[in-house]
């Protein structure tokens, strides 16, 4: 008969090491992509945004992610319940730190006015007219504030004027776009904490087994006499 606390904690540590894979690769590919070239002016303000994420984070993340992983294999192969204590405390220090990641992720949707003016100022006129563009506006406060960069969009200060500022536009994509990341990160840590109670169900499942296997062991000697 199928033990259900073991496929339950199996089911959840395969869910768990396929979380750490997909960080990973989230972390590795979107990092050597946020400095490419933008095709349009929402690829620019994805791109920036991502250039202020905490990747090098992520992939420690991820590698103590299978290192937790890896220290929960004895955990199954033997019934030494020390194995799983310890790859109990390791899932704790996984999901605090998943937490800081995801921590530090909300601290930059609430700094995106800040982080975008800097980050507007920064760029040239060719990044500059792609936002424009992709968000119909002109400069970034309003069209003096800084100074609109003339394209299709504004081609004149008299039409810039009538246009609203980029700042709005791209403060609320970039929060959309953030909070969906953080979400992510913070259901990672839901996994944790589901892992982490299978783990308790499985020690107390394997205790009251020994316990039992204890009684059946000295009943059966006492029935030899």
């Amino acid at each position: 008969m199928v033990n259900k606390v073991l496929a339950a904690f199996v089911a959840v540590d395969g869910l768990f090491v396929s979380m750490g894979a997909i960080m990973l690769g989230f972390a590795v590919i979107v990092q050597q992509r946020a400095f490419d070239t933008p095709g349009d002016g929402q690829d620019a303000a994805r791109n920036l945004l991502y250039q202020k994420f905490p990747f090098t984070a992520g992939i420690a993340n991820a590698v103590l992610t299978f290192i937790v992983f890896v220290a929960t294999l004895p955990a199954l192969a033997t019934n030494n319940r020390s194995w799983l204590k310890l790859a109990g405390y390791l899932v704790v220090v996984d999901a605090v730190f998943t937490m800081a990641i995801g921590l530090d992720l909300w601290i930059i949707t609430l700094k995106l006015k800040e982080e975008f003016s800097s980050i507007w100022l920064s760029q040239n006129a060719g990044v500059q007219d792609m936002m424009q563009t992709a968000f119909a506006c002109c400069g970034f406060i309003n069209s003096t504030s800084p100074a609109f960069v003339t394209d299709a969009t504004c081609p004149s200060p008299a039409a810039a004027a009538l246009m609203p500022g980029c700042s709005a536009s791209l403060i609320s994509f970039g929060s959309n776009f953030v909070d969906n990341i953080f979400t992510a990160v913070f259901g990672m840590v839901g996994i944790d904490s589901l892992l982490v109670m299978t783990i308790a169900c499985l020690l107390k499942d394997r205790k009251e087994r020994e316990r039992f296997r204890y009684i059946d062991e000295k009943t059966g000697a006492r029935s030899t006499f």
